[in-house]
């Protein structure tokens, strides 16, 4: 006798791997979220010690800016004119001599000479250093004179205002002597010469 067999009434069921599968991607995401957590929780850990240092900080800075005060109180009216000739000391060091005559030499016309030179004060004014400075000069020219005054107005270098004029003659000629007042503020970039700064003026003029 032959039975037939009908798989159909009979299917196979696997009923084990479904709850291995629910299984393992419950446990794949309980790891991420403890990962996450961990993560969040360093992060978190370093965002307070840097606050902390912040403040560490600041708290410092306060603490020796009132210990100078103090000291600067307790300081006698000499100590205190020794520390601010300190001061403009090291401004002096940082000033560059070598590009202010330069950018002299780029705004005094060939008729005109320089005769002397006197720095009356050096100061910061946020990051840049400015000088103010007494500037003499020689010229038997006075139009020469105005207008280099022009010229150094339109550099954005130098302010520059005429505060005298003597006269003064010798066996030969007779010319005058010119003083300045000038504010000097050196460029970041380069100077520009006399004949450009003459151009930018006529050009703003028309």
């Amino acid at each position: 006798m032959i039975t037939e067999l009908n798989l159909s009434s009979h299917p196979f069921r696997n009923r084990t791997t479904p709850y291995i599968l629910s299984a393992l991607v419950l446990f794949i995401s309980f790891i991420g979220i403890l990962y996450c957590l961990a993560v969040l929780r360093n992060n978190n850990a370093t965002i307070e010690a840097a606050h902390n240092e912040v403040e560490t900080m600041k708290a410092e800075v306060a603490r020796l800016k009132g210990e100078g005060d103090k000291v600067q109180q307790q300081l006698s009216p000499e100590q205190r004119e020794l520390l601010i000739a300190s001061h403009k000391l090291v401004d002096n060091k940082s000033f560059g001599w070598s590009r202010l005559f330069a950018d002299l030499e780029s705004v005094i016309p060939g008729n005109v000479s320089a005769s002397r030179i006197a720095v009356e004060n050096i100061y910061r004014d946020g990051d840049r250093i400015k000088a103010e400075l007494e500037f003499g000069v020689l010229s038997r020219d006075y139009q020469a004179v105005m207008a280099m005054i022009g010229t150094m107005n339109n550099s954005g270098i130098f302010q520059a205002e005429l505060r005298g004029q003597n006269l003064q003659t010798n066996q030969r000629q007779a010319y005058s002597e010119f003083t300045l007042h000038l504010i000097y503020t050196p460029a970041y970039g380069y100077s520009p010469s006399s004949t450009e700064i003459a151009q930018t003026g006529e050009g703003g003029a028309q």
